[in-house]
């Protein structure tokens, strides 16, 4: 692999998290608030699972810390509607 394909493989990552949504599975939920508690920014997390809505607050920096820390595993990285498919990415 060329020094050019890693950067486009690892541009073409952070493009897909820069789109991406955090998702709950509420129904899992126990409202510990440890991912709000861990989210850096200070989203509170913790709401949108009890909601059952993804997180799409244009803060969030997707950086998957509340879904590490999680200890249920009730949140999860999902594509959102501004999503491109790789290949219409890819140059």
């Amino acid at each position: 692999m060329s020094f050019r394909d890693k950067i486009n493989e690892e541009s073409l990552r952070r493009q897909a998290l820069a789109v991406g949504l955090v998702v709950p599975d509420n129904t899992r939920c126990v409202q510990c608030g440890i991912c709000s508690f861990n989210c850096p920014i200070g989203i509170d997390v913790r709401r949108h699972a009890w909601l059952g809505q993804s997180v799409e607050d244009s803060h969030c920096l997707t950086c998957g810390t509340c879904i590490q820390k999680c200890p249920r595993g009730v949140l999860r990285f999902e594509r959102g509607s501004l999503h491109l498919e790789l290949s219409e990415v890819r140059p």
